[in-house]
């Protein structure tokens, strides 16, 4: 099975380019990277994963403060954590993340 993100920057209504994923099985990292400038992550679709539980986390405070933006200390949303599992039948998993510093949201996508 595959596996993709897109993160898209809510406040610049613009893909997030330069922010931080980590991907995690049983709190190993298996992948560990920075959005390119359509806010994806080519090399983590590359990877063959077996069915089960996994953590992507984003570092959105970190982006959002390298784009300029103000935040408190500490930030309202800092690393946002989202667990999901890919089932045996379940082909590719695309999980994007429509994000601001005080919101976000996620969804199974194609």
């Amino acid at each position: 099975m595959s596996l993709s993100t897109h993160v898209l920057d809510v406040v610049h209504g613009r893909p997030a380019d330069g922010m931080k994923v980590t991907l995690l099985r049983d709190g190993a990292i298996l992948y560990e990277g920075v959005t390119d400038s359509d806010g994806r992550c080519p090399p983590l679709r590359e990877l063959a994963l077996p069915p089960g539980s996994y953590r992507l986390i984003f570092g959105v405070a970190d982006y959002f403060r390298s784009k300029g933006v103000a935040l408190s200390d500490p930030p309202f949303l800092d690393a946002v954590p989202i667990d999901f599992a890919m089932a045996a039948d379940g082909g590719h998993y695309h999980v994007p993340l429509l994000t601001s510093p005080f919101s976000y949201s996620t969804y199974r996508g194609s």
